[in-house]
């Protein structure tokens, strides 16, 4: 069984980052959406910014941790 590369693991840790914080992003955006009572279509956009934004700051820091934790062999 061989090991993966590095950067499979820095993709992969990435992606999983930007899966969780696009589902946490769309929850937070969508309750915030609600108690700030943010208008008609612009609902839609504040909620799409905020997934957008969260994804890509959890997949950022995934990503960086799977570089820092690529280097280490146990």
């Amino acid at each position: 069984m061989a090991r993966d590369s590095c950067m499979a693991r820095i993709a992969a840790g990435a992606a999983v980052g930007g899966a969780v914080g696009g589902a946490v992003g769309a929850v937070y955006g969508t309750y915030e959406a609600i108690r700030y009572k943010v208008p008609g279509l612009l609902k839609i956009r504040h909620i799409g910014q905020t997934t957008l934004g969260s994804a890509a700051v959890f997949g950022l820091f995934l990503g960086a941790g799977s570089l820092i934790h690529c280097g280490k062999s146990y």
